[in-house]
């Protein structure tokens, strides 16, 4: 009996300690819980290697500069230029002269750096933060966003006219400027941060935006925490940002990144990765009906445009068959994108065949009568008519690994009309710098908008753009296209702008430098309580809007 009570008491002791420790478990869950409630979650798989927006190149560095600093002006939804820092602005009949009017209640981030703590951005700041960029030995990757801007006096034309007011002349007209401006390149530093860190500026950051630094481990973790002396606010005039902070993480593996965000773990996700693409989505290209109640998706353009190009240089070649124009434009009618899309991309983008200017910038045009849609009877016509022959070598296609099932694709589609294909495949460092030496005839490429409008796009075939100096890694060249692409800088009229567009666009077409493949989607993926999450078709991450419910 002594020892049977003994067990009873010790049964229910270590039931009082279980049910203790259940008790101290759900109130630290229920802690972390309220802790994390307006805190934003989400991970970065590409290694982040600067806080510094001089040096912001690609999109892991922009999506973190875009919470910490502001610039002159900001891009919305539609990928419309807003006032920002400057609240608003002029620029004079000719084009070249832009005068920017500056907010007198933005302040850079509290800092020890600031004898007072923090102190208001003025028209000089911005001066400073441009020169900064030009300055050679910084070798920022971005200076080349202010190539168009006078010199004077062997100095640039940035003026700061008093406190509020900023000048900026131009060489030329250019009419995409201020996209140009946009860019975290264009992004204010303080004088006083930079000259305080020097080379660790690039880890501790101090701009004006909606979120301020706190903490940063290199590929382990990064806390921005809210700035609450931010000037913006929403259209009610509530105060922004709604979060209180920041969380980035920095797995790598991007299947374990999907398993955290299904835990719950990670708020968002942006694209999709091929290891887990038909886990989540249906072939058309919606949700698996098991995540609907759990996620939402959404889909928007992407300005990337996917497509193969042809070095056009004839010196450099002999017999090449990629030479013959109507060989291109078979290519071009040879393979069915739509079947492309849906089947290996679960129906993410839309098929390339009205040219290079993607869907979700103006100047992209369904226009049906240049288009190229699959029409194997006219490949196969074309075909005969350049003297293309069944006996002719194979013709090397050069691409990576990532992109090796859609050339696959189109290498079974052109072999139904005779036609040899043989790929390649190289690593796209490898590739790149084949692209850029003229060294593959045929090769796999893409272009991701570095600002908002289809000049963007039209520049890689413009002649003075010549790889490896610039984009142009086709060489092609035209004389009328040359004329049109300099008509079409400096016009300021979006409208005319958009008919110079139309016509560079159909000599494309008609000339075939390219197969454009398709025009690309981004997916996003948010957890049920994520709201107010705006974006635009460059894939921008704005979480100043952005609350937990």
């Amino acid at each position: 009996m002594y020892s049977v009570r003994i067990l009873k008491n010790l049964r229910i002791k270590y039931s009082l300690i279980l049910i203790a420790c259940c008790l101290i478990c759900l109130s630290c869950s229920k802690k972390t819980d309220k802790s994390n409630n307006n805190v934003f979650h989400y991970n970065e798989t590409a290694s982040l290697t600067s806080l510094d927006p001089a040096f912001a190149r690609d999109q892991a560095m922009i999506w973190v500069d875009n919470q910490i600093y502001n610039g002159l002006v900001q891009l919305d939804s539609n990928l419309d230029v807003q006032p920002c820092i400057a609240h608003s602005y002029d620029i004079n009949e000719d084009g070249t002269v832009y005068t920017f009017h500056l907010r007198k209640d933005v302040f850079f981030h509290e800092d020890i750096c600031f004898k007072q703590k923090t102190r208001r951005v003025v028209a000089e700041d911005f001066v400073y933060s441009f020169n900064r960029i030009l300055d050679e030995k910084l070798a920022s990757p971005g200076a080349w966003i202010f190539e168009k801007v006078r010199k004077e006096n062997n100095a640039y034309a940035f003026r700061a006219i008093d406190d509020s007011t900023l000048q900026i002349k131009l060489k030329d007209p250019f009419a995409p400027f201020l996209g140009l401006l946009s860019m975290p390149y264009a992004y204010v530093v303080p004088r006083e941060a930079v000259a305080y860190y020097g080379e660790n500026f690039r880890k501790h950051p101090v701009g004006t935006g909606a979120f301020k630094f706190k903490f940063w481990k290199e590929g382990v973790k990064l806390v921005l925490r809210k700035n609450d002396k931010y000037f913006e606010k929403d259209a009610n005039g509530n105060a922004l940002p709604y979060l209180e902070a920041i969380n980035v993480t920095f797995i790598v593996d991007k299947q374990s990144v999907f398993l955290e965000f299904i835990k719950g773990n990670i708020d968002f996700i942006s694209g999709i990765d091929p290891n887990y693409k038909d886990e989540i989505l249906t072939r058309k290209g919606t949700l698996q009906p098991k995540y609907q109640s759990k996620i939402n998706m959404h889909k928007q353009p992407y300005l990337n445009t996917e497509y193969l190009g042809f070095y056009m240089d004839s010196k450099s070649q002999k017999n090449n068959p990629l030479l013959n124009q109507k060989v291109r434009q078979a290519i071009n009618y040879g393979f069915d994108r739509e079947k492309m899309i849906r089947y290996l991309r679960n129906n993410i983008g839309t098929a390339g065949i009205y040219g290079m200017i993607p869907k979700g910038v103006a100047g992209f045009q369904q226009d049906t009568s240049i288009a190229y849609s699959y029409n194997p009877k006219k490949a196969r016509q074309l075909l005969q008519e350049s003297g293309y022959y069944k006996t002719s070598p194979a013709i090397t296609l050069s691409t990576t690994a990532s992109y090796l099932d859609l050339c696959k694709y189109i290498q079974q589609q052109l072999s139904l009309l005779g036609m040899k294909i043989k790929i390649e495949v190289n690593p796209p460092a490898e590739l790149r710098e084949m692209m850029a030496q003229g060294k593959s005839a045929w090769f796999r490429g893409s272009w991701i908008a570095d600002y908002p409008d289809a000049e963007n796009y039209l520049s890689l075939f413009y002649s003075k753009n010549f790889a490896p100096m610039g984009p142009n890694y086709t060489h092609f060249k035209n004389e009328k296209y040359d004329r049109l692409y300099e008509q079409a800088s400096k016009e300021t009229s979006l409208e005319k702008r958009t008919e110079l567009y139309a016509q560079m666009n159909k000599i494309i077409m008609e000339q075939a430098p390219v197969v454009v493949l398709y025009y690309d989607e981004v997916l996003r993926f948010t957890q049920k309580n994520i709201h107010g999450l705006h974006s635009n078709a460059m894939n921008l991450l704005t979480l100043k809007t952005v609350y937990k419910k």
